[in-house]
């Protein structure tokens, strides 16, 4: 058993990022980045992933476009983007391990929660739908909610105040180097649950590491019995 104990004060609230926390979303995006600039004769590099990740899409595809000089326009290319991304999602897009657990945990202890996500609406809809996953979350933020983006503290304090508890009372899981920093910056009860690239990152100020949203720390701080007790 782990000797983990639960925060004070006690937690009240979940927000949950989307993109490679919840959903397999940022291998799909690696795709997509990977067609759209081997159509320009470019490599979608771990460097460049790494300064897109986490970030508003307008803003990650201007980097995109300002680290090879590309001649297109943000809209041009989030239109390109979208449309290699909305062929993948039906056969490739999936919940990532320990999601649909802990939503049951958190629903069973009547734990609210929400999302915020740097992702566009209309794609986070996309997304929640294919899974019949939106009406299991009192709020959804995106990036038409807030000016600033990751990792800006901005979409965490929002979620934390559309929830109606203070930020300390808020546990927000975030996979990218950028959405803890955003978390960390709104003095929420940040843990990070890194996989693929973001492993690679750095996670200061988090309160733990996750190895995946299956974690019995994370069932620990919010006073859950982990998915596999008796």
């Amino acid at each position: 058993m782990s000797d983990f104990q639960p925060p004070a004060p006690e937690l009240c609230t979940v927000v949950f990022d989307l993109d490679g926390l919840m959903f397999n979303t940022e291998d799909l995006y690696q795709h997509v980045g990977r067609e759209v600039l081997a159509r320009r004769g470019k490599e979608f590099t771990d460097e460049l992933l790494d300064q897109m990740m986490g970030r508003k899409s307008t803003v990650a595809l201007q980097i995109m476009i300002d680290w090879y000089d590309l001649d297109i326009t943000v809209p041009d290319l989030a239109a390109e983007s979208a449309e290699v991304m909305i062929g993948l999602l039906p056969d490739r897009l999936a919940p990532l391990p320990g999601l649909l657990a802990l939503l049951d945990a958190l629903e069973a202890a009547q734990i609210p929660k929400a999302i915020a996500t740097s992702s566009p609406r209309d794609f986070v809809v996309r997304v929640l739908d294919q899974f019949q996953m939106q009406t299991r979350f009192e709020h959804v933020l995106t990036a038409e909610d807030i000016t600033q983006g990751k990792p800006a503290p901005d979409v965490y304090l929002l979620a934390a105040k559309s929830l109606g508890h203070a930020p300390r009372q808020t546990m927000v899981l975030e996979d990218s180097q950028i959405g803890c920093q955003a978390a960390v910056a709104a003095e929420t009860f940040a843990v990070a649950v890194p996989s693929g690239r973001s492993l690679q990152h750095k996670f200061d100020g988090v309160e733990f590491i996750a190895h995946s949203l299956e974690d019995s720390r994370i069932y620990a701080a919010l006073n859950l019995s982990p998915p596999n007790a008796c």
